[in-house]
């Protein structure tokens, strides 16, 4: 199996790079097109502020290259935010793969923003497995997508947040499941394993 992790400007390849290594998963990291077109599994990560990096995305041509991707793509943390239609991060035009808005987590009962630390998975369905539903996995955003059609898992923290989505051969984590511990690995494995 090839996995290609899209290199780019984001804060969290490195360590989805050493997950991979310890899973004994090879991968190539790559901006290449034909790499990535060419990989039968994508993964598509992300740390840091959604305009700048989708600035970053057109002028690579990068975003035009992920919304085409027909094999099984991965956006985590920021690279599922990216796969949304909009962001209130900066008023943040996407990739729009998920026809659902971002929006900035609100403060609520002196719940401290951002979302830091772990948080349960509840409602777990579709691509991942039924053993990580009350598993913990580790979150860091301050912007979060609501719960909609393409949820598949969820969370709470002050409001209902995504967890999860897919829509066809495109699945998406808020959490890092690259530094979540042996259920994030459950994650990793569950969407190496799937099937479009």
């Amino acid at each position: 199996m090839k996995v290609a992790v899209i290199k780019y400007n984001a804060g969290n390849i490195q360590s989805v790079s050493f997950a991979l290594e310890r899973m004994g998963i090879q991968y190539v990291l790559t901006e290449n097109p034909e790499e990535i077109l060419n990989a039968d599994k994508v993964i598509f990560p992300g740390v840091g502020e959604a305009s700048t990096t989708m600035n970053f995305l057109r002028s690579a041509g990068l975003d035009n290259l992920i919304g085409s991707l027909k094999q099984p793509t991965l956006g985590i943390c920021l690279g599922m935010q990216l796969m949304c239609r909009y962001s209130e991060e900066q008023n943040t035009e996407c990739l729009n793969i998920f026809d659902v808005p971002v929006l900035k987590i609100p403060q609520i009962n002196q719940l401290k923003v951002p979302h830091m630390g772990w948080n349960q998975l509840e409602s777990v369905q579709d691509w991942m497995r039924p053993a990580l539903e009350k598993q913990h996995m580790y979150f860091v955003h301050s912007y979060y997508v609501p719960v909609n059609e393409f949820t598949t898992a969820q969370t709470g923290y002050g409001v209902p947040i995504s967890a999860a989505m897919r829509k066809n051969n495109f699945y998406a984590v808020q959490f890092h499941p690259e530094k979540s511990a042996d259920g994030g690995q459950l994650v990793i494995e569950d969407f190496l394993n799937a099937r479009v």
